[in-house]
């Protein structure tokens, strides 16, 4: 505005020249004159060869505009050799030339074009403030109403209309330019008008951004010189330059200053100040459905095609570097030369706040401005790759979701993959290359994926892998972002700088893509904060050679315009494809219900969860019908099991070595010392062994029993692995054994039988007990002379030569038994050699270990068939013993010795049932509990145990009817932001 009063005064003093120079005699060289003001010379000159002084005037004496007297001028005569007559045309000329309508239109044509670029240019820089419209008054929002605005713009006139009226800017250029020469005395006048001309000029022109140097203090008397083309291109690139940095820093400011308001804005928000909730933000719901789908099965060719960027590069690139750039904050692990990244790192971007991450299946926030909280966000990071890679394996295709929020974050769903590899290092699994080769495919063919390249600058171009793997995924560049990071090692070791200006621009590669951008991730220390980077980054562009060369442009550069540039075709990409992933899920649900209704018409959808939440209710129902179990029936079961358990060790053990004695005491004798070290060792733990295996039992029994029309049998696999496990974990109480002890030694140690019914119980006790062991013994002979002649003849079957050995000694051993019916339990030495040469005299070799063996079952089953006709006997006993069998010769002590037993049995049993209903069952029902909260929360065991086509269509439904519902909000939310 100053240059344009300025250029009025001139256009005044110029006119006062006009009106006050009729004391000037002379004339001005024709060749230093306009055309139209040389034409107008020669019709009142005709002849102009003669040679006239130099021009001198009084103008010398002022050295600006600013210093002109408001007194008329008083000018010094001049004397030329011709004077045909006066003529003033240069102040004439500057006055028509510099008419102060001419002026003012042009600087309104130039002016107003040009703020209406920067006013564009500024608009799109500046960031989104739509989701703080209501911090804004309504009637600001209303305002269209009031007002016309449509209206009004027709009604102004247009900018090439207002260009036509506009001089010719160039002649007006060339004609002050003559005047500058004219008055070469040094004054300021003609200067003046030479700059305001050139402000004219730069404004005037549509369509071009000029840049010119402010400081021209120095150089206000210093001659006016032309400079070559090459020379102004070099400065108005440098000008460029620095204007560009300038706005630059003047947008950061701006940015921060916009960061803190919505930061305060939000925590005023978070502190409940305005009474308005608000909304989940956009990204947010989007998350949310990709986090859905990540867990989501594609059954039925439902692929998920929505968009997210995915970051892929060779491996140490600098992809790590770079999202961390983009979240502002160390977040992941950090290696030199290392693996880090053993899984792919989906970071959901949003605003917030406060500059905080927290992982998707956890409530912890971390503070991104503490390094504490870094330091432990990154070890866990690192602990969850660990956990998601299998053993024997190096990558995982498991997905970490991390969600990071803070002022200014631009929104977006980055996914960071494994660095791709050239070659299986010592301590990789073989396949490893070939696995993240898998990953990066995986996640690259979705057509609505922004893949972001990342090449280091660092290394040759021609190493880089990760550019062939782009190209076959996206092979016109429709989806693709090339970023070049480490420039500033690439601008030192390159020798020659176009070919890292070939690369930004993508003529190296075949490798096609949307933009090329160029960015440094530090100076290479891991404990660089963000703002160093930063500032590095600005600093290294600011003085680098490819700017400044025009190698790279303003927008290709620096982290932060690569971030702004993903966001936007994120979203684009987001706005353009989400409407039709929403109706190929319609789709999808569609298909899947219809197949329900045609397979399972009478049952409910219920989804693994649900399923598990049902079985859960039937097993602890299962579980509390254990204690309406009837104390006797605990007691028969766990009687008759204790039994089957002790009674080789009775038999065998205690009542045969008994039995050999030759008299009643002797036999008490040996039955007590026997009875008493079995208490004290064996009987106690056996009992609590029977105990925990019936009550096993019974609870297997109770868990598997059918219940008819109601049993669903896709709950065996599950109740079964509930069973094991609550078994498994149950342990019997260690106090139960001592007690148990005491319990059964005094039962032991009572032989008084009070009735001729205990007496009677007793006899058929011991019938019983010799019975089966007679059976047995009986089919262990059968087994080892092999088949009678019965068996012989009926099943056709013959007998070896081993069991006709058996059969020969059998017969020759019974021979000796029926001669001395009372012989002892052991042959002696002389009756086996004797035994042997009778066999040898029939033909058949026996060794003496065969007839042992063989004699200890004959022995056996006659003793057996002996003491059950002692027992018939000892029916009548039952006097005498309580006469203590005076005055008798039937002596009873085996049946007492089973009545002994027998209520030893009795007793025990009853106090395992005891301790089975008051304290085991309900012991076991909690480690029931337990296990089925255990698996709640093993989705894996789950999925393992509960499987089959309904389940998995059911799961199906859910998800598809859950991400369809997320994504329906996601799209209204979207149009509402629009």
């Amino acid at each position: 505005m100053w240059r344009m009063r300025r250029v009025a005064v001139a256009c005044e003093v110029c006119q006062s020249l006009v009106k006050h120079n009729s004391g000037i005699k002379g004339s001005l060289p024709l060749q230093k004159l306009h055309l139209v003001s040389r034409s107008i010379y020669c019709s009142h000159h005709p002849t102009l060869k003669l040679q006239r002084p130099q021009l001198r005037t009084s103008f010398q004496q002022f050295s600006s505009l600013t210093n002109l007297p408001l007194r008329k001028l008083k000018l010094s005569p001049i004397k030329y050799g011709y004077q045909p007559c006066r003529n003033f045309w240069p102040a004439r000329l500057a006055a028509r030339l510099l008419k102060l309508r001419y002026l003012i239109l042009g600087s309104a044509v130039g002016g107003g074009y040009t703020a209406k670029k920067t006013f564009d240019q500024w608009k799109d820089m500046i960031p989104d403030l739509s989701d703080y419209k209501w911090i804004v008054p309504d009637i600001v929002w209303e305002i269209d109403e009031y007002i016309d605005i449509e209206k009004i713009r027709k009604a102004l006139p247009n900018s090439e209309d207002l260009a036509k009226l506009a001089p010719d800017i160039d002649k007006i250029v060339e004609s002050l330019s003559l005047l500058k020469d004219f008055f070469t005395t040094g004054h300021k006048l003609v200067s003046e008008v030479i700059e305001a001309s050139d402000l004219l000029l730069l404004l005037g022109s549509p369509g071009e951004t000029a840049f010119r140097a402010t400081d021209r203090g120095s150089e206000s008397d210093k001659h006016y010189r032309k400079v070559s083309d090459k020379e102004k291109i070099d400065q108005l690139q440098e000008e460029l330059l620095h204007t560009q940095l300038k706005y630059q820093r003047i947008l950061e400011r701006l940015e921060k200053e916009n960061k803190e308001l919505r930061k305060l804005v939000l925590q005023k928000d978070d502190k409940g100040i305005h009474h308005r909730k608000l909304k989940k933000s956009l990204i947010d719901m989007y998350s949310e459905v990709l986090d859905v789908l990540s867990d989501y099965d594609a059954s039925y060719n439902t692929q998920d095609h929505l968009p997210r960027v995915v970051v892929v590069g060779d491996q140490s690139a600098g992809k790590t570097s770079v999202l961390e750039m983009i979240a502002q904050a160390r977040i992941f692990p950090r290696g030199s030369g290392e693996m880090m990244t053993r899984s792919p790192v989906k970071v959901t971007l949003s605003e917030g706040p406060h500059h905080v991450a927290l992982f998707k299946d956890s409530s912890r926030e971390f503070d991104l401005t503490k390094e504490e909280d870094l330091a432990a966000l990154r070890h866990e990071i690192e602990l969850r790759m660990r956990k998601n890679v299998k053993e024997g394996c190096t990558v995982s295709p498991e997905t970490i979701s991390l969600n990071v929020k803070g002022p200014g974050l631009q929104r977006m769903v980055l996914v960071d993959l494994p660095g791709v590899i050239n070659t299986v290092t010592s301590g990789m699994a073989p396949d490893t290359k070939e696995t993240i080769f898998s990953i990066s495919k995986a996640y690259m063919q979705n057509p609505n994926a922004i893949i972001l390249c990342i090449q280091d600058g660092s290394v040759d171009a021609e190493r880089s892998i990760v550019t062939d793997l782009v190209s076959q995924m996206d092979p016109h560049g429709r989806r693709t972002i090339f970023v070049l990071t480490k420039v500033d090692l690439a601008e030192k070791n390159v020798a020659s700088p176009s070919r890292i200006q070939q690369i930004i621009e993508g003529k190296l590669f075949p490798m096609k893509a949307l933009g090329y951008f160029a960015v440094v991730t530090g100076k290479g220390n891991s404990s660089e904060s963000i703002e160093a980077i930063r500032e590095y980054e600005e600093e290294f562009f600011q003085n680098s050679k490819l700017l400044k060369t025009s190698m790279l442009k303003a927008h290709q550069v620096t982290t932060r315009n690569l971030s702004l540039a993903v966001s936007d075709c994120f979203w684009k990409m987001v706005r353009e494809s989400v409407e039709q992933q929403a109706d190929s899920f319609k789709a999808t649900r569609f298909n899947l219900e219809t197949e329900w209704k045609n397979n399972y018409p009478r049952l409910r959808e219920l989804d693994r969860n649900e399923l598990f939440e049902k079985a859960k209710n039937e097993i602890l129902d299962e579980v509390i019908s254990l204690s309406q179990v009837t104390p006797k029936h605990w007691e028969e079961i766990l009687q008759q099991s204790l039994w089957e358990r002790v009674s080789t060790h009775v038999i065998e053990n205690i009542y045969l070595p008994a039995a050999q004695t030759m008299n009643s005491g002797t036999f008490n004798t040996t039955v007590d010392i026997k009875l008493k070290q079995w208490t004290d060792k064996q009987l106690p733990n056996k009992a609590v062994e029977v105990a925990w295996e019936t009550l096993q039992e019974e609870f297997s029994r109770f868990m598997t029993e059918p219940k008819g029309k109601e049993h669903d049998d896709i709950f065996d696999k599950l109740k079964e692995a509930v069973k094991e496990e609550s078994i498994k974990r149950h342990k019997w109480n260690d106090f139960a054994e001592d007690s148990l002890r005491v319990i059964q030694h005094n039962a032991l140690e009572d032989r008084s039988i009070s009735d001729k019914q205990q007496w009677d119980a007793a006899i058929y006790f011991m019938e019983e007990a010799l019975q089966a062991r007679l059976k047995d013994t009986e089919n262990a002979i059968e087994n080892m002379i092999g088949p009678d002649w019965r068996k012989r003849w009926i099943y056709w079957k013959n007998r070896t030569q081993e069991q006709s050995v058996h059969n020969e000694t059998k017969n020759e051993l019974e021979k000796m038994l029926k001669c001395n019916e009372e012989h002892p339990a052991y042959l002696a030495s002389d009756e086996i050699t004797t035994v042997r040469k009778n066999l040898e005299s029939r033909g058949v070799e026996v060794d003496p270990s065969l007839i042992k063996d063989t004699w200890h079952q004959v022995y056996r089953r006659h003793f057996l068939k002996t003491a059950l006709n002692h027992c018939n006997l000892c029916r009548r006993g039952f006097y005498y013993y309580q006469r203590h069998f005076v005055d008798s010769e039937l002596e009873c002590n085996d049946v007492v010795l089973f009545w002994r037993i027998q209520r030893m049995l009795a007793i025990t049993a009853n106090t395992l049932r005891q301790q089975l209903t008051n304290t085991e069952v309900r012991r076991l029902e909690k480690n029931v509990k337990e296990v089925l909260e255990d698996f709640a929360e093993d989705n894996e065991k789950k999925v393992k145990l509960l499987t089959g086509k309904r389940v998995q269509l059911a799961e199906d439904l859910k998800k598809v009817r859950e991400i369809q519902e997320k994504l329906d909000a996601f799209i209204e939310a979207l149009h509402q932001e629009k």
